[in-house]
């Protein structure tokens, strides 16, 4: 989680005045954690603190709002209908274009007053310049700290048909995936696609490959069994985190002969999911892409869990 200035960018670009509302801390039991963050403007919103009572009143105020910073501090509990028995401190901040060009930094530290930049603060900076790690989204001395979100999940769609578009759609909203969508040429896709995707239309996606990241997760689902064949060939060339082919078993058992022809041991070859999603779910694209998403999500949280245990 961080401060997502490419959402933000958008929103003032295509509404004019925008309000970020952000939790900036959190006492006690709380719906949403610190850092988390809506976007508010004249005639609607984007993003959640947690819905409910608290988020209407937030987004609200921020219309109304007047001051270009400011806190206020929510209890959680019968005035808002709430019953977490915590509280939450908001920042509420005002953008417009001009605005924008103060946000070009890793990580962003600000007041709603005027007064020098603390000691704390200074030496929170200082500490993640030096060791390359963010800070957690905080709030110290009245200050609010939050490093910029970069997506770090590489995530490659191979396929723009209905299963390639449902996959967009539902992966689009998850936070820190950097999806990159491949096909054969530019009229296979949409004409439009949401923000922040990367469109790639190449005749011979299989030369794209070497190209990817190899902590990437890759989802096959092309139009087509020879290039899915040749997607996965490539595939095992080339290290991944997660692969996924779409298709039946009966198909899968075709392709590992096939791979195994083209000389890829049976244990590589295992390290290709197929089918992907839940097939219990159904074969409507939607309930397709809603499997594979629940697919990735347990992925993320189990190398979440590894990296714990390490830690």
């Amino acid at each position: 989680m961080g401060f997502d200035v490419q959402a933000l960018r958008k929103a003032v670009e295509e509404h004019g005045r925008v309000v970020r509302v952000v939790i900036a801390a959190v006492r006690g039991s709380s719906p949403r954690e610190a850092g988390t963050a809506m976007l508010v403007w004249k005639d609607g919103q984007s993003g959640t603190i947690g819905g409910g009572t608290l988020e209407f009143e937030a987004a609200e105020a921020a219309r109304l709002q007047a001051e270009p910073k400011t806190f206020s501090t929510h209890a959680l509990g019968p005035d808002l209908g709430q019953c977490c028995g915590g509280a939450v401190t908001l920042l509420n901040e005002v953008y417009e274009t001009a605005d924008l060009a103060a946000l070009d930094q890793e990580i962003i530290a600000r007041s709603a007053s005027p007064a020098p930049m603390p000691m704390a603060v200074k030496r929170i900076l200082a500490a993640a310049r030096s060791q390359g790690l963010p800070p957690a989204p905080q709030l110290v001395d009245g200050w609010m700290i939050e490093p910029v979100h970069k997506p770090n999940s590489p995530v490659w769609i191979w396929g723009a048909g209905h299963v390639g578009r449902a996959l967009v759609n539902v992966l689009t909203p998850l936070p820190d995936l950097e999806i990159t969508w491949v096909d054969t040429g530019a009229e296979r896709f949409p004409a439009e696609t949401p923000s922040g995707i990367t469109v790639v239309p190449a005749t011979d996606p299989a030369l794209l490959v070497p190209h990817a990241p190899e902590n990437a997760v890759h989802l096959v689902l092309t139009y087509s069994h020879a290039l899915d064949l040749a997607l996965c060939h490539a595939l095992l060339g080339r290290g991944f985190a997660f692969a996924g082919l779409i298709g039946s078993r009966t198909k899968w058992a075709r392709f590992r002969s096939r791979l195994a022809a083209l000389g890829h041991s049976p244990d590589r070859i295992s390290r290709i999911a197929c089918p992907i999603g839940d097939p219990q779910l159904g074969k409507h694209p939607q309930m397709i892409a809603v499997g594979v998403a629940a697919q990735l999500l347990r992925l993320s949280a189990k190398d979440e869990l590894r990296k714990d245990r390490r830690a």
